[in-house]
């Protein structure tokens, strides 16, 4: 049974879904509907929302430049955990979602309306990310999800562009231009169209953020990313905003073609889904980050580290950001990250991204043991002992089975014998 609501703050993009959920929720639920438009470096895409969200019929329209608070309290502890969703998903819409939601409850409570809604579908990940913010800030409040409701007939992206026209709603998809993009400073995501299927290549002409490979420059640029216990703070010695130096890093990062990940990825729903993400700033930071956390962190630090990123990044993707282990965790890589205070050079150079220098004064690197000339400071007798200790148990294991093949071979020995003799 529908939910009886007064006032619903719906999260509004003005993207084909919440431009067409916005009349849809109004004329089903028949209830006041303000609009609630997080700015999180769109671009141009939230300029004339204001206007088209009040003429499709929102009460209010309410918007929140919350730039500074995504980099400060989302991108850094997720930058700083390392986490990549299944080798290569920089978690760029998954991050945004926790805080959106997170704003849309302020809102709901400024305007004292009962309810929050979005317009995440029914196979999306988002659904679970939105949802779970609701319930994690505010339990009370009821949720609208048209994707679910049996009385939404927009079943497809096709219906939802026919539902737009026939109410003269301006969209910027056509039937003939239908990719669903999700957009950020940290990054941009293309679903649909040709990749629904995993033959097609994707088009050079669904890219925004970067150029095509094959339109970068045939000479390399160099970038230093300057970091203090793990946080970057600037760009090649020079002091910047979080803000300026995901804004720097996009546009150098495009024009070199990094970035650009076409992956077929398990959603947490259970199906596959195919997408193209475009997140070239977002790239350069791990990999200047990653440089640095080679010659800063111990190995035993390290490798258990990667370990624990995995999971942050699966509970950043399962929408569980504010569950009780993640802030765990961000404990853990707040100590993990204190080391981490140094410069990497990163080469960029026709979609590559690689460090090709790192410093820091907390560098475990210390030349004279790394290298090949034996000296004082490392006596190779030690070694022996070691690697006879290291390499116990697996000689007692290879004593047990070269006894053990003895004996086998002895007992067929002794039944093929028996069988010649009778």
């Amino acid at each position: 049974m529908a939910p009886q609501v007064k006032r619903v703050v719906l999260a509004y993009s003005g993207g084909l879904d919440t431009s067409v959920i916005l009349p849809w929720i109004k004329e089903t639920y028949n209830c006041e509907v303000i609009a609630f438009a997080a700015e999180l470096g769109q671009g141009e895409e939230l300029k004339n929302t204001r206007k088209k969200a009040l003429n499709s019929g929102a009460s209010e329209y309410v918007d929140r430049d919350l730039r500074e608070e995504f980099v400060k309290d989302f991108l850094w502890p997720m930058v700083k955990s390392g986490a990549v969703y299944e080798g290569k998903y920089l978690l760029g819409t998954s991050i945004a979602r926790p805080l959106i939601a997170k704003e849309q409850v302020k809102v709901a409570h400024e305007f004292k309306a009962d309810a929050v809604a979005h317009g995440a579908t029914g196979k999306g990940n988002d659904q679970v990310r939105f949802e779970l913010t609701y319930m994690a800030l505010d339990p009370a409040l009821k949720i609208i999800a048209p994707w679910k409701d049996p009385r939404f007939e927009l079943r497809s992206r096709e219906a939802a562009v026919a539902y737009a026209e026939a109410r003269g709603i301006p969209i910027e998809q056509s039937k003939k231009k239908i990719y669903s993009r999700d957009r950020n400073f940290w990054h941009i995501s293309h679903e649909g169209a040709e990749l629904e299927g995993t033959w097609a290549e994707p088009q050079d002409r669904m890219l925004v953020l970067s150029v095509p490979i094959e339109k970068a420059p045939d000479t390399p640029a160099y970038v230093e990313v300057n970091f203090e216990q793990g946080t970057p703070v600037g760009l090649n010695g020079k002091r910047m905003s979080g803000v300026s130096i995901i804004a720097k890093l996009n546009e150098l990062g495009g024009k070199h073609a990094v970035g650009q990940v076409d992956l077929v990825e398990n959603r947490l729903v259970g199906m596959k889904s195919r997408g193209v993400y475009e997140t070239p700033g977002g790239t350069i930071l791990y990999e200047a980050r990653k440089a640095l956390e080679g010659i800063c962190l111990d190995r035993e630090t390290l490798h258990y580290k990667e370990i624990v990123s995995h999971r942050y990044a699966e509970l950043v993707y399962y929408g569980q950001w504010y569950c009780p282990l993640r802030h765990a965790l961000d404990a853990f890589f707040t100590q993990v990250n204190k080391p981490l205070t140094g410069t990497a050079r990163i080469k960029l150079y026709k979609g590559n991204c690689r460090a090709v220098g790192t410093k820091s004064p907390r560098s475990l690197f210390v030349p004279a043991l790394a290298s090949f000339t034996m000296g004082a400071e490392y006596d190779s007798t030690d070694a022996i002992g070691f690697i006879r200790l290291f390499g116990l148990p697996m000689k007692v294991n290879g004593a047990v089975r070269r006894q053990s093949t003895r004996a086998s071979r002895a007992r067929a020995a002794r039944k093929k014998k028996q069988s010649r003799s009778s």
